[in-house]
């Protein structure tokens, strides 16, 4: 079956207030607008997701429930998984590996350096970082999302806000 894990960065962050703990930071307004952005260039490509798993990050949330907005998602379809806030590349690999074999296209909303490094597992380019905002799209052939791997992907994708023409 062909899947599309389409991995996400949060938006850009506000450091207004010096004082919240990091989970709670918020999105800055270029983050929103950047979420709103991206989501639509996804929708353009007909590229949206069955379901969505999100950090439990402010900011990582808040992308997510603005671009399941875009995408005009049932807001059941978003689930927070504790494990993509601060993770390891292990830890996306089992949360990824979670989801039901009937999803055909997942996101995932999270944090760098994690969703950098781990992005890099199916590039043939690696990137040095992936932006607030960033997207990378991963087209796959495998039965499930629990085995799949390098070998599986078909196609990549990478986009991100400054980047003008988009996927």
């Amino acid at each position: 079956m062909n899947r599309k894990l389409i991995i996400i960065r949060h938006g850009k962050s506000s450091w207004d207030n010096e004082g919240l703990r990091d989970i709670d930071r918020p999105l800055a307004e270029r983050g929103i607008r950047n979420a709103g952005e991206m989501a639509g260039r996804l929708k353009k490509m007909g590229v949206i997701p069955d379901l969505i798993f999100s950090s439990p990050a402010s900011r990582a949330l808040n992308t997510a429930l603005i671009m399941s907005r875009t995408w005009g998602l049932d807001p059941a379809l978003l689930q927070i998984h504790e494990p993509l806030y601060m993770a390891y590349v292990s830890e996306i690999e089992d949360v990824v590996a979670s989801a039901p074999s009937h999803i055909r296209n997942l996101a995932i909303f999270g944090h760098n350096p994690a969703f950098t490094l781990y992005a890099n597992q199916f590039l043939k380019k690696p990137l040095e970082n992936l932006p607030t905002a960033g997207v990378v799209v991963v087209t796959f052939e495998a039965e499930d999302w629990k085995a799949f791997s390098r070998r599986d992907v078909k196609d990549t994708c990478v986009d991100f806000p400054k980047r003008k023409h988009g996927l």
